[in-house]
């Protein structure tokens, strides 16, 4: 209880100064220009040997953005990719992305939260997600994702005083973030259609942002290839 009024409380603080909640040293998810992180992203599909490989992300700052005229803040991704997020009272919004391959950004849904205010235990809300791991045995395409491009995965604070250790350091106060969901999948002519658990957890941490993230993707049918993807912060500015 103790927390969660002290975490409406910052979040008045904030909209009585006039900031908003993605800028400023008690940021949750920095916005402003100047920021990177560098991430270590360790991949395991089934029974495979794990994929190292690193990740690096970039606040650009603001821009006017041309779906809708209006200012966004653009983060860009060493994998290629820029994405447009807002900030206010309601919280952390992405807004549209755009791959080095497209030729102008595309709109992301209504809603689309990062992170939902109050930033208090309990609070929920749902934003799509794919399989990015779960892939079949003897199909083609072999990834899920290709059949189930969005699943809506509800999302929910656990804990907003977590401390977390990574390779860039010890982090605290930080927010645990859990995303839950199932996608429907025939499985086997056995077992016909099965629900299959897709689960993420975050840490975004008071002033850092997203310090570490873990994905699980499982599987039991012999049809199927379940795995695990981890990011870890390596260093940040």
């Amino acid at each position: 209880m103790r927390a969660r009024i002290l975490s409406a409380s910052l979040l008045l603080v904030l909209a009585g100064c006039g900031r908003s909640p993605g800028t400023g040293s008690e940021a949750w998810f920095p916005l402003e220009a100047g920021h990177r992180w560098t991430y270590t992203v360790t991949t395991r599909s089934g029974a495979d040997a794990s994929e190292r490989e690193t990740l690096t992300l970039r606040t650009l700052g603001r821009e006017t953005l041309v779906l809708d005229d209006q200012p966004a803040w653009v983060r860009r991704s060493d994998s290629g990719i820029n994405y447009w997020l807002r900030a206010d009272a309601s919280g952390i919004v992405r807004v549209a992305s755009k791959s080095d391959m497209q030729a102008e950004p595309v709109a992301d849904g209504k809603d689309r939260f990062v992170l939902k205010a109050p930033f208090a235990v309990g609070t929920q809300w749902q934003a799509p997600t794919t399989a990015y791991l779960l892939m079949r045995t003897a199909e083609y395409p072999r990834e899920i994702k290709h059949s189930h491009p969005r699943i809506p995965m509800t999302y929910e604070i656990e804990a907003v005083a977590d401390a977390v250790q990574v390779p860039a350091g010890r982090f605290s106060p930080c927010l645990r973030v859990r995303g839950s969901a199932t996608v429907k999948i025939f499985v086997d002519p056995i077992s016909g259609y099965r629900d299959q658990p897709l689960t993420t957890v975050e840490w975004y941490c008071r002033g850092v942002g997203l310090v570490k993230l873990e994905r699980n993707e499982p599987s039991t049918s012999p049809m199927l290839v379940g795995g695990s993807r981890t990011m870890e912060l390596e260093s940040w500015q």
